[in-house]
């Protein structure tokens, strides 16, 4: 099967900055991705490109073209947005902090440490290096926090942590020449976290900036044109006289406008190419408190249209300001962790925030105090999975104690649940597909009604137990869990709630429950190297054995319920016969799933045994194959029949992430430990302090995180969709969902030269109406489309609809509802209908979401001849009955 990564779910934000594009697309980096939300469709997809490492910094061009991706070790992507391609790449020798493109796009402004850069943007130019830098600004005694551009991509106000603020005119001056010098902005004591410039409403001109520092101290700033005199006596030099010729900036007199220079009005066309900003003078117009002591700002963002400014503090609130007046309009706490993003979209009606820590990212419409968005994923691990049996539902638990539902088609979760006490260890969806189960360590298993989104019944056990396994029996009337501490498996009836028995027998804890697909044998694998069959409704016990020579971790049945699989610590996954008791074949894969090399190993990860096994494993829809992982970067996909490797997924690349790579660089290698794991922040910075004081010295303590809190790469959870066509895994990056779907796959044959009204033509007069009606689908040229259509046979309509692309059906219901309704062919077009729906009934319901609007206007277009017809012939009907009553009488 070709599985291609689809999107990825359990966490919408996990730091950096969010953009918005074209006004409703929400940008926001997850981890070494990009996620893409469509505010007005309510739907998330992942760009399948991936960083070396976490995302840091993203920015976006004007047009919505254009993705730029800078991760945590300086790498840049260039990204065609709309064809979810990478055009570029470019890495910083500093470490960025802010990107954005120019207001004509044209441009991009790096802030990289003590610098700021200004490049050319690379555009659709292939070139070997296309990347071009235009200037560089050195004027920064420390590094560069905030950037913002003028309208006319002619300045730049830039803030820092040397608790300035600096306004750059990006024309190169000549040599010696000092008067379009950076204007230093000053009076702040703490780092300056937001710097923006402020327009005359009528004019359009830059006549004042704003500037946030970090304590909350906001300064209003206003520009007074000084004049090219003025400024010029500033600098100690004589005034130009009149008539002077002009010169270009290498020093040649410029002859096209006459070799005079002209000078403008100061109250008409901006001077572009003055320098007019950095001649005049900037004024301290008013300051304000606008802080949450001892709370300090962590982000900041400012409309330039409506003259706003929102501000994010450390403690979860969030103020909205009208300038220049330090009016407050809004100030609430929608956290109570830092808000790490903050910005308006481009009408400035939707305000975003992000906070890293909790996962969460929301939307919200200011002026009606309403949520246009509210996500927030798992901010620990993600532990489980469950399909619904329509495909259409994924529930996951994890470590956060929470349970999320997610609808796949949209990326979105609809509901959340609560109410453990703990880590969330198994889950199960019920037949009724409105039911979900679900086990945690807090000693109890809770029943959650789907529809009415409440826990409606919740099991216990006479004492404390922790549950890390979950079944139920195909009816739904017995719910089994098994147990961490004591090894006993619990039986519960659903209809009642009371517990109906104990199975004791495991002597080690209790990791796989299974229910037999075809009958009520239950099937459950302990680390006692043992997998038993239980008779749970005769009381029997356990029925049969199967013995290993190593502790096995997990147990699953086959769909049709003939053969079960296990793995073991040894890295091999064993498959028996459940009916006979034996033993059929046996796959090793060990090396398959050898992962990487962690940076605390003291071993190479060729001769390191720790992780080479399979904790979780699953059956495809059909059987045919087995996916498998563990605590490695890979997913093994087995032909069950042959015992082959078909196919190993790698699910990231993130060199965040420890066991990504399989050889360590020994330059990183240090006498105190690898270079990665060593705290060097600066003890005298905030920042520094709370993370050497908050979590390094807390990793030598019992119970603390493994590998000094750097995150180790594995995959918890397999689950395919009963549907077959798509799988998720359970991974340290969240939810990865792959899928088979060709919807969801890129085909860049679209953009063919050969697809051309002439070879339409040409395909129809050689009597290929398939071949035919596919170009004119790719050309998507409506009168094509209609002619394809009509040139296919009613004989052949069955096998033409077969062979039409499953990405191109929403354009082609598209022309079937407007043929319904102007054409007079309509048995001719309802047979279409039917054997479109017929051959992608599949593929319809994978895609409803997207499919909906065009079947809504063949369904209502079906209807509305159908109501006609209905008219017409009881009409008709009626007239016959009057003219036979008639002639009878006469």
């Amino acid at each position: 099967m070709n599985f291609r990564f689809q999107n990825l779910l359990g966490a919408p934000y996990r730091g950096g900055n969010a953009v918005i594009s074209n006004n409703t697309l929400l940008i926001s980096p997850v981890g070494n991705r990009v996620a893409v939300t469509d505010l007005l469709k309510s739907h998330t997809t992942t760009l399948p490109s991936q960083s070396s490492s976490n995302i840091s910094r993203i920015a976006v061009s004007p047009d919505g073209t254009f993705l730029l991706t800078l991760d945590d070790r300086n790498r840049c992507h260039f990204i065609n947005l709309r064809r979810r391609v990478v055009l570029h790449r470019i890495s910083f020798k500093h470490p960025v902090s802010v990107a954005k493109f120019s207001p004509d796009g044209s441009l991009i402004a790096v802030a990289a440490g003590k610098l700021v850069q200004i490049w050319r943007s690379p555009g659709f130019r292939r070139e070997y290096f296309p990347f071009e830098l235009l200037r560089t600004f050195a004027d920064f005694d420390g590094k560069v926090t905030t950037l913002d551009w003028s309208p006319d991509s002619n300045y730049l106000i830039a803030g820092s942590k040397d608790l300035t603020a600096r306004i750059l005119y990006l024309k190169k001056p000549k040599k010696g020449d000092l008067k379009y010098r950076p204007f230093l902005l000053l009076g702040h004591r703490d780092s300056v976290v937001g710097a923006f410039f402020g327009v005359d409403s009528k004019t359009n001109r830059v006549s004042k900036a704003y500037t946030v520092a970090r304590d909350g101290v906001l300064f209003s700033w206003g520009f007074v044109d000084g004049g090219v005199d003025d400024a010029m006596d500033v600098e100690g030099s004589e005034p130009e006289s009149p008539g002077t010729p002009e010169r270009d900036a290498e020093g040649n007199l410029n002859v096209e406008n006459g070799g005079v220079k002209k000078r403008k009005e100061r109250d008409g066309e901006v001077d572009d190419e003055g320098g007019y900003l950095c001649r005049g003078k900037w004024e301290l117009l008013r300051k304000d408190f606008l802080g949450q002591a001892p709370e300090k700002v962590s982000a900041c963002d400012y409309h330039r249209g409506l003259d706003t400014l929102v501000i994010g503090f450390t403690n979860g609130v969030f103020g909205l300001y009208q300038m220049p007046d330090f009016v407050c309009l809004h100030l609430l706490s929608i956290s109570r962790e830092k808000i790490t993003t903050v910005l308006f979209n481009e009408l400035g009606n939707w305000l975003a925030f992000g906070c890293a820590k909790l996962g969460q990212l929301l939307v919200w419409e200011w002026r009606s105090e309403s949520y246009i968005l509210k996500q927030q994923g798992h901010y620990f691990d993600v532990n489980c999975l469950a399909y619904s049996p329509d495909s259409q539902l994924l529930a996951t638990g994890a470590d956060d104690n929470k349970v999320k539902v997610w609808t796949v088609s949209s990326g979105f979760c609809f509901v959340t649940f609560s109410e453990h006490t703990n880590a969330v260890t198994a889950l199960h969806f019920m037949a009724s597909n409105n039911c979900l189960l679900s086990a945690s360590l807090d000693g109890t298993v809770r029943a959650w009604d789907l529809l009415r989104y409440r826990n409606f019944r919740t099991f216990t056990t006479p004492s404390s137990r922790q549950f890390v396994s979950l079944t139920a029996d195909q009816s739904g009337e017995v719910i089994c869990a098994g147990t961490k501490d004591y090894f006993e498996i619990f039986v519960w009836s659903m209809r009642t709630g009371r517990l109906l028995d104990v199975l004791s027998g495991h002597e080690g804890p209790v990791h796989a429950l299974m229910f037999s697909p075809t009958n009520n044998i239950l099937t459950s694998s302990s680390w006692d190297k043992t997998v038993r069959l239980w008779d749970v409704f005769d009381g029997k016990g356990a029925v049969e054995t199967f013995t290993h020579t190593h502790e096995v971790l997990t147990v699953v049945y086959r769909p049709d319920g003939r053969q079960l699989a296990c793995s073991t610590l040894d890295g091999q996954i064993h498959f028996w016969d459940p009916i006979e008791g034996l033993l059929m074949y046996t796959i090793e894969g060990a090396r398959d799933i050898a992962g990487g090399r962690l940076m605390t190993d003291r071993r190479s990860a060729a001769n390191s045994s720790s992780g080479k096994f399979f904790t979780t494993l699953c059956y495809s829809a059909d059987g045919s194959y087995i996916l498998a992982g563990g605590v490695s970067r890979y997913i093994c996909m087995y032909d069950v029949a042959d015992q082959v490797l078909l196919r190993r997924f790698q699910i990231t690349l993130n060199l965040s992430l420890d066991g990504v790579l399989d050889f360590l660089n020994s330059k990183n290698m240090t006498e105190a430990g690898p270079l990665d794991l060593i705290d060097d922040d600066n003890s005298d910075v905030d920042e520094g302090v709370d993370k050497q004081t908050r979590a390094n010295l807390g990793f030598g303590l019992p119970g603390s995180l493994p590998n000094r809190g750097r995150p180790i790469i594995q995959t918890k959870c397999l689950r395919i969709a009963p549907t077959g066509r798509s799988f998720v895994a359970a991974t340290t990056e969240g939810v990865l969902v792959y899928s088979v779907d060709e919807s969801f796959i890129f085909d860049p044959t679209d953009l063919d030269i050969n697809v051309t009204p002439e070879a339409v033509e040409e395909a129809l007069s050689e009597n290929q109406p398939s071949r035919a009606l596919v170009l004119s689908l790719r050309l998507n040229e409506d009168s094509f489309i209609k002619k394809c259509i009509f040139a296919v046979t009613p004989v052949d309509i069955p096998a033409v609809a077969r062979s039409i692309p499953s990405r191109y059906l929403q354009r082609l219901i598209e022309a079937l509802a407007d043929l319904i309704e102007n054409c007079p062919h309509l048995e001719f077009v309802l047979r279409w209908s039917q054997e479109l729906c017929k051959a992608h009934g599949n593929s319809i319901q994978q895609m409803s979401r997207n499919l909906l609007p065009s079947l809504k206007s063949l369904q209502k277009a079906i209807t509305r001849i159908h109501q006609d017809l209905a008219d017409t012939c009881s009409s008709n009907e009626y007239m016959l009955r009057y003219l036979c009553t008639s002639g009878a009488k006469e």
